[in-house]
């Protein structure tokens, strides 16, 4: 196993520990799930009644994954990027996003009009910037400052 995997087994480890130990205080069930994505760490919550830890539009979510990579970062020694999703929230959000970045992508081909989608966090950015680089004749930008930064998309000139 190269280093940088072991690093992220090691993270999914440490997030593991820290979120079963909050779910234990919280006394929500849910089986955490550990996998390494790319170049970053993954880690899942499935199981019973999880919208309270999702929150709304997802804040609690990223709040907890924030925390969550704290932990991490304070036992590794090293910044983490970390992937935390809950109830498949984040899974569902990635295939509405990238629906949403494809039909505004067609669009804005059709019109030759840029198009500014609504505030988005990083990860939901990413997302769209992602499915838009594929897509020829447009391309993205953000612009805006957090937490009303947004993904415009542009036809290509």
């Amino acid at each position: 196993m190269a280093r940088g995997e072991e690093l992220l087994v090691q993270e999914g480890d440490v997030a593991g520990d820290y979120l079963e130990r909050l779910l234990d205080i919280l006394d929500v069930d849910g089986d955490i799930d550990l996998d390494v994505e790319g170049d970053r760490a993954s880690v899942a919550i499935v199981g019973g009644r999880l919208g309270d830890l999702i929150g709304p539009d997802g804040a609690t979510l990223e709040a907890l994954q924030e925390l969550t990579r704290l932990a991490v970062a304070q036992s590794t020694g090293v910044r983490s990027r970390l992937m935390l999703d809950i109830g498949g929230f984040r899974a569902k959000r990635k295939a509405d996003l990238s629906a949403l970045a494809g039909e505004t992508a067609r669009r804005v081909v059709e019109s030759g009009q840029p198009e500014r989608l609504s505030p988005m966090n990083p990860f939901e950015r990413k997302v769209v910037h992602d499915v838009v680089a594929g897509i020829a004749g447009v391309h993205s930008e953000s612009e805006g400052e957090e937490p009303s930064r947004r993904v415009v998309v542009l036809p290509d000139t």
